[in-house]
């Protein structure tokens, strides 16, 4: 009898590399491109894995992308720029074929006690929860899932997001690792115009105050700039109980390959 059938992982790890599936593929390239999605997580989950504590929380991720690398196995270095009481600061580094696509900064801090005193925060958004949103009746992949939550009038896109396939195959998403998969949808959803997506981001970043619960992760964009060519968008983020941080991009103007 064949035992039950898991959905593909974006990577493979071979030693000390991570072998990258079909399912990792991206959108902008002439030929199959690693997605810029899977190595922000990649990132997460690398950090995480080797400099994370319980006690640690993973304040800030930010991404630089500079180059689209193929399906090659990839590599990501480390090194600890800062080890304190309070603060844990590490940057990494992602080669393919033994060049550097992007490079990344994480600042982890240690929780403690929260000042009793309140602090004026703007309101939770009212969402529905994602089971009460219908999902699209086409969906637009199935490397990940999302339900956009509708809108009367004009107004900010919203969105529900969740992952639905392993980064590294055997190895369960943790919190931080499943927020910093899905952080790339930054650019598309603060970013497209109605005919479509003509930004491709050249960086991102996600803050967060605490750890995610559940699977599903909102996206509210709060504001989208541009000129010249050049965009800057903002989100704010969400899981089932209300507001966990921020996130966001720049990007340059660029056509989709068809």
């Amino acid at each position: 009898m064949n035992g039950p059938a898991f959905p593909e992982p974006f990577f493979h790890r071979d030693g000390d590399a991570y072998v990258p599936t079909r399912q990792a593929s991206g959108f902008w390239g002439p030929k199959d491109n690693l997605h810029a999605r899977v190595m922000i997580g990649l990132f997460a989950h690398v950090i995480e894995r080797q400099y994370g504590e319980p006690d640690l929380q993973p304040a800030r991720l930010t991404v630089d992308l500079y180059r689209l690398p193929d399906l090659t196995p990839v590599t990501v270095t480390t090194r600890l720029v800062r080890q304190g009481g309070r603060i844990r600061v590490v940057e990494a580094e992602l080669f393919s074929s033994g060049v550097s696509s992007a490079r990344a900064s994480c600042q982890l801090l240690r929780r403690t006690q929260q000042p009793e005193a309140a602090i004026w925060t703007r309101p939770a958004w009212d969402a529905p929860p994602p089971e009460q949103v219908a999902p699209p009746e086409i969906p637009f992949t199935d490397k990940w899932e999302m339900r956009p939550i509708p809108s009367v009038g004009p107004g900010p896109r919203r969105t529900w997001l969740r992952e639905v396939r392993p980064l590294v195959a055997g190895e369960a998403h943790t919190p931080f690792s499943r927020i910093a998969t899905g952080i790339d949808y930054t650019s598309p959803i603060a970013n497209s115009a109605e005919v479509g997506l003509e930004f491709i981001n050249s960086d991102v970043t996600l803050y967060l105050h605490r750890p995610p619960a559940g699977e599903w992760i909102g996206y509210e964009v709060t504001d989208h700039q541009s000129a010249e060519g050049i965009a800057i968008g903002h989100c704010v983020l969400h899981d089932i109980h209300g507001p966990v941080g921020f996130s966001s991009c720049a990007a340059l103007a660029q056509k989709r390959n068809r």
